[in-house]
C-alpha cells in the first residue's frame, strides 16, 4: 500500500458529513437512521471525529465524495483513523 498512498492524493477540503448512529448501551441501532453531527470540508470532519472520545468512535462515519483509492463514499472509524494519519504526513 505505500506506492498507493505515495501516488494518491486526497482532497481534504471535499465537502463532507460527519454522522453519528443513534445508540443504545453504545451501540449502534441499526434500525434508526444515522443523524448529521457536523457539515463541512473532509479535514473538519476528520477533525471532529478524532475529536470524539475513542469508546465512542464506532458510532459515527463521514460521508463524501469518493476518492478512489483512499476515500469511499461512507468512511467508517477504521478508514477515518487511517486518513488522520495520512494527513499528518501531507
Amino acid at each position: 500500500m505505500g506506492d498507493a498512498v505515495a501516488e494518491s492524493k486526497v482532497d481534504f477540503s471535499a465537502l463532507a458529513v460527519l454522522n453519528k448512529w443513534p445508540s443504545l448501551a453504545n451501540r449502534r441501532q441499526p434500525d434508526r437512521e444515522p443523524y448529521q453531527v457536523l457539515e463541512g470540508t473532509l479535514d473538519a470532519c476528520i477533525s471532529a471525529f478524532m475529536d470524539k472520545p475513542a469508546a465512542t468512535r464506532h458510532l459515527y462515519e463521514i460521508r463524501t465524495i469518493a476518492q478512489p483509492p483512499l476515500v469511499t463514499e461512507i468512511l467508517a472509524p477504521e478508514h477515518v483513523l487511517e486518513l488522520s494519519r495520512l494527513r499528518e504526513f501531507l
